[in-house]
């Protein structure tokens, strides 16, 4: 089943996904905008740091596929952090990802999710991410 708003969610914050699997990019999407969200989708890392640097308001939050072409996730995770000192990153793969170096470099704003995740995973950590963001400012 898929989480709404209506069922207690309290959504917030602008939402960057980034996957080069269009139907993948296309459900998260769809996930997140039925939880409330406003949702940007981009299918190339450089379709993502375009976005990044026009949103207005900034990102609150970016999921990652950890395996594209361009950039590296951890290139990609590392210039959104350090231009946005709010976004919280959380990174998806279906392989073992090193988050080592993004959670020393962004202690609390980084994650690790899974593939595959259901909806409710991925609602949950964007509420986790999110509500730790608020819980910073």
């Amino acid at each position: 089943m898929i989480p709404t708003q209506e069922e207690g969610s309290k959504a917030t914050g602008l939402i960057l996904v980034v996957d080069d699997e269009p139907p993948l990019l296309k459900m998260m999407s769809v996930y997140l905008k039925r939880l409330g969200h406003s949702v940007v989708t981009a299918d190339t890392t450089e379709q993502a740091l375009a976005a990044a640097e026009s949103a207005q308001p900034q990102f609150a939050a970016a999921v990652l596929d950890a395996s594209m072409e361009g950039l590296s996730m951890q290139d990609l995770a590392m210039r959104l952090l350090k231009g946005n000192s709010a976004i919280r990153v959380i990174a998806t793969s279906g392989y073992p990802v090193d988050m080592a170096a993004m959670e020393a470099a962004a202690p609390g704003r980084v994650m690790f999710l899974p593939k595959p995740f259901s909806p409710e995973m991925l609602a949950s950590a964007v509420r986790r991410m999110l509500a730790d963001q608020e819980e910073a400012l």
